[in-house]
């Protein structure tokens, strides 16, 4: 279908040029590292990129820049919410101890929503691992360029860090600009695991993240090495429970949620009925689905049993995956009490509320006599949102570095988004005017023919159930944001 785009774009040519470069290689040159060299190289020596960087004239003063925060999507700014509310510090000396004033005042922000390429989480289940990496170098470069220059970036987003923190580093290190990045996941494995006792007996801490988070392994990877440096004795469960659709179903992507749908639909890429990882029907109960308005799409056959079983509202995502960790958990770890549940995806603290009811109404559900989440689920267990650990981790990178601009003026935020580009073929994108599943996971990297652009924040580009969202769980940022929308 796109063939003739792709003759256009020049991607056929790239690769046989990146494929005759790249033949010389010894077997042992990992494909990580030829992965770097396609892009990272770009943006650091070719001047003649499209990518290059140009930062060999950074400015050398990098306190009056702004902090740089990219996601997949409009999720990240529950993130930004935490550095705009954030009160942790001692702004004059430092110290973990609040002061009245909020520790980021006085701070300019940019935040990139890649909106037109998430969702990130399902590039790795589509064999697009490299492809992801470059996006997200992408994101790192937009935030570092031209008149997006900024002083620290903060990747936002639990699969980009997964994937792409080392990137990014390792490109700021080899840039000399002294422009540092932070990821997600250490600081939500820190959130979690600090508010849990070493002497503590054996534990789980669940995960609810991406498919693609999951995947890469990388809090469980985290939470081991947290375990070994702070001496944890006990037997530490990690529980992972990938969300499939779930922030998709948040930023209102069509393949996952419709609107108008009143019937179960061809195009429907969310958890399927019957599958062995999707809606279990023993467990309809424990779902507790809202099946107001069209949030729960049901096809029955002539003898009324449910035929097919489709999610089509932001809360019963929450609901199926939330049981789904749990049933998880006490199926593969009875006796053990989960302590604490890790949000791993920017977007999932927008349903915190029905996160939490969900735990409530598991650990009062009884089978006779028996209740059997009781004793799993801990009475005060912690949901950790780790925007708030990225917060306090980036206000010490910047004291420490005297990067703080320590001024009461309040803050301002540019927000921009991602959305197709013009010259992007109309049948790469669907009725809404978003890249079609089949294109957006099917391009390669090595192009310089973008198919996104970049653009300020609008009502023309954000779903108006988005901003209504925002405008009711972000409070911060929407009065930041409200401007650009206007």
């Amino acid at each position: 279908m796109f063939a003739d785009w792709f003759k256009k774009s020049g991607i056929i040519q790239l690769f046989i040029i990146s494929a005759l470069l790249f033949s010389g290689c010894t077997e042992s040159r990992s494909v990580k590292q030829a992965e770097e060299v396609a892009l990272i190289t770009k943006a650091l020596e070719d001047s003649t990129s499209v990518y290059y960087a140009s930062f060999n004239s950074y400015p050398k003063d990098l306190k009056s820049l702004p902090i740089g925060m990219f996601d997949s999507g409009t999720g990240g700014l529950t993130v930004l919410e935490q550095f705009l509310a954030m009160d942790s510090f001692n702004n004059k000396t430092g110290e973990e101890s609040p002061d009245g004033v909020p520790d980021f005042d006085g701070e300019d922000f940019i935040y990139l929503a890649d909106q037109a390429n998430m969702p990130y989480g399902v590039y790795s289940s589509q064999n697009k691992t490299d492809y992801l990496r470059e996006l997200i170098i992408k994101d790192a470069l937009f935030l570092t360029t031209g008149s997006k220059r900024t002083k620290v970036v903060v990747i936002a987003c639990n699969t980009a860090t997964a994937f792409g923190l080392e990137d990014v580093s390792r490109m700021l290190q080899q840039s000399s600009t002294g422009v540092n990045v932070i990821g997600v996941i250490d600081a939500g494995v820190e959130g979690a695991m600090s508010k849990i006792s070493p002497n503590q007996g054996s534990f789980a801490v669940g995960v609810l993240a991406t498919v693609g988070t999951i995947a890469s392994g990388g809090y469980e990877k985290s939470i081991i090495r947290y375990s070994k440096q702070r001496g944890y004795t006990a037997d530490i469960r990690v529980v992972n429970q990938g969300g499939a659709g779930f922030a998709e179903a948040v930023d209102s992507e069509a393949d996952y949620i419709s609107k108008n749908a009143k019937e179960v639909r061809d195009n429907y890429r969310g958890p399927r009925f019957r599958d062995s990882l999707g809606i279990d029907q023993k467990l309809l109960s424990l779902y507790n689905f809202d099946t107001k308005g069209n949030s729960l799409l049901i096809k029955r056959d002539k003898n009324g049993e449910i035929e097919d079983i489709q999610l089509n509202s932001s809360g019963n995502y929450a609901r199926f995956h939330m049981v789904s960790l749990l049933e998880k958990h006490r199926v593969n770890n009875p006796g053990v009490v989960m302590k604490s549940i890790i949000l791993g995806c920017t977007h999932y603290p927008y349903l915190e509320d029905t996160l939490r009811e969900v735990i409530a109404e598991l650990r009062e559900y009884s089978q006779g006599d028996v209740k059997p989440y009781e004793s799993i689920i801990d009475a005060g267990i912690d949901f950790i949102d780790p925007a708030v650990n990225t917060a306090k981790e980036t206000f010490k990178l910047l004291y420490a570095q005297n990067l703080l601009r320590k001024e009461s003026n309040g803050n301002r935020v540019n927000a921009y988004i991602s959305v197709p580009h013009k010259d992007v073929p109309k049948e790469a994108k669907d009725s809404s005017g978003n890249l079609i599943f089949n294109f957006k996971y099917g391009r390669d990297t090595g192009s310089e023919i973008p198919t996104v652009t970049i653009t300020p924040f609008s009502k023309a580009n954000i779903n108006g159930d988005n901003i209504t969202r925002i405008e009711q769980r972000l409070p911060l940022s929407y009065s930041l944001i409200k401007n650009n929308m206007e």
